[in-house]
């Protein structure tokens, strides 16, 4: 997701390369998820023949000043990208435009050309993204409702302090309120609390000075470094969290173990599982976790990053009650197990009484049977042997079920004889050959 970087990234590409030239052609896609509160004919006309003045951004929102207004405003969601035919905005998750690409891309929603042809267009893949045409874009939401921007107006570290002893929400949570600081989102977040050895879920109020003057310190300097290397990722500092809490294969920081196998990933990339494989993703050897703070998934290192004070004790305390009642669970587990085992014979004299019940009763038997070996294949031949006349006529209801229970048990009598005593060859062969003789009778 587009943060702060990557938007000034995208701002000072189109700063350094079209400033002083004029709109010849215009192009708004047919999206009015997208294209917010005017028509396509409107957003053109008001672009064409225009000259571009400046780019501005406040936080993640961006936008174009024209030598008049109206102007297009850019809120970038979750994946809005600028592209400059033949320019390099940012390596962040993107590439340049190349010869080969398709241009403008079908996911293009304001394409523009300029009088010296060179070419730009916004991008949304996702259709989270805003495109609007504002008169006066920082004056009206969403840009008036923002708080101050985490690069242009930093908070001083006193002020941060206060700030925070006001708020008795989780840190994490804060941090992405953009009416709190603007731009920083979920990468920028963790970053800046593991850099700070803060656990996101720390209440903000609750953070000592100390703490304080280190969040304020790793925020200047993540969001400096990373808005001075244009968002690309490649030159972010190796010891970084970013390296490490992407991707979907599991992997160990500067190991072999490491792995994206698309171009658009930079090579120095960790790979993980979140969800399927947890404590598997590691920063400088260590367990890398992951928690939902905010709303959004969250990286952190519990080594580092431990709850303090009343909420440590509250976590110490929980894995103990989790454990009392994984025990309770586990005994009513236990017997319910017990009375399903003592219900079975119940289930089974009931299942050969009832013809309406004999396919499931087939199954009981065959699903509670499946350790055991030969003998429990004979029974089942005989079940489908004595089964069969019942299914005939309704007449011999009851005769039929007598007949089929005492077969079993003198069948059952048989069996056991036969576990207690080794029998000679002759005697086996007769029974594999009545056997046979049982199985045809049931087909």
């Amino acid at each position: 997701m587009p943060e702060l970087p990557e938007v000034e990234a995208a701002r000072r590409a189109i700063e350094e390369n079209c400033i002083g030239k004029k709109i010849k052609r215009s192009v708004v896609a047919d999206d009015a998820k997208v294209i917010d509160g005017v028509s396509r004919s409107d957003f053109e006309a008001a672009l064409t023949g225009k000259t571009i003045v400046a780019a501005h951004r406040k936080g993640k929102n961006m936008w174009i000043q024209l030598d008049s207004p109206p102007f297009p405003s850019f809120q970038f969601g979750m994946a809005g990208a600028v592209y400059i035919k033949g320019v390099a905005v940012t390596k962040y998750k993107r590439s340049a435009v190349n010869d080969t690409d398709e241009w403008p891309s079908k996911y293009s929603k304001l394409f523009i050309e300029l009088d010296d042809g060179l070419e730009l267009s916004f991008t949304d893949k996702r259709r989270f993204a805003k495109v609007r045409l504002l008169k006066s874009p920082a004056t009206v939401p969403p840009i008036s409702e923002l708080g101050p921007d985490a690069l242009l107006e930093p908070m001083p570290e006193d002020g941060l302090f206060k700030a925070l002893s006001k708020k008795k929400i989780a840190i994490k949570a804060l941090l992405l309120d953009q009416s709190f600081i603007s731009g920083v989102g979920n990468w920028i977040a963790d970053e800046v609390l593991y850099q700070a050895k803060i656990h996101p879920l720390q209440s903000a109020a609750s953070i000592p000075k100390e703490g304080c003057a280190a969040l304020h310190k790793s925020l200047k300097e993540v969001i400096q470094l990373s808005v001075e290397v244009d968002a690309d990722c490649s030159r972010f500092l190796v010891d970084w969290l970013f390296h490490s809490r992407w991707g979907k294969k599991p992997g160990k920081l500067n190991a072999v173990e490491v792995g994206a196998d698309s171009s658009q990933f930079p090579s120095n990339w960790i790979f993980h599982s979140r969800e399927k494989k947890p404590g598997k993703a590691f920063v400088d050897g260590k367990t890398i976790e992951f928690i939902t703070a905010g709303g959004r998934t969250t990286a952190y290192v519990p080594e580092l990053q431990k709850l303090s004070g009343d909420q440590a004790v509250k976590a110490a305390v929980k894995p103990q009650k989790k454990t009392t009642n994984k025990k309770n669970n586990d005994d009513a587990e236990s017997e319910d197990e017990e009375i399903a085992k003592n219900a079975k014979p119940k289930g089974g004299k009931k299942a050969t009484q009832s013809r309406a019940k004999k396919p499931p009763a087939k199954r009981k038997s065959k699903a509670s049977d499946d350790d055991d070996d030969d003998d429990d294949d004979n029974v089942d031949d005989d079940d489908h042997h004595e089964k069969k006349p019942a299914t005939g006529k309704k007449s011999k209801g009851s005769s039929g079920n007598k007949k089929s229970t005492g077969r079993k048990k003198s069948k059952g009598s048989e069996s056991d004889g036969g576990d207690d005593e080794v029998k000679g060859k002759e005697e086996d062969a007769k029974k594999v050959q009545t056997g046979r003789q049982t199985r045809k009778r049931a087909k």
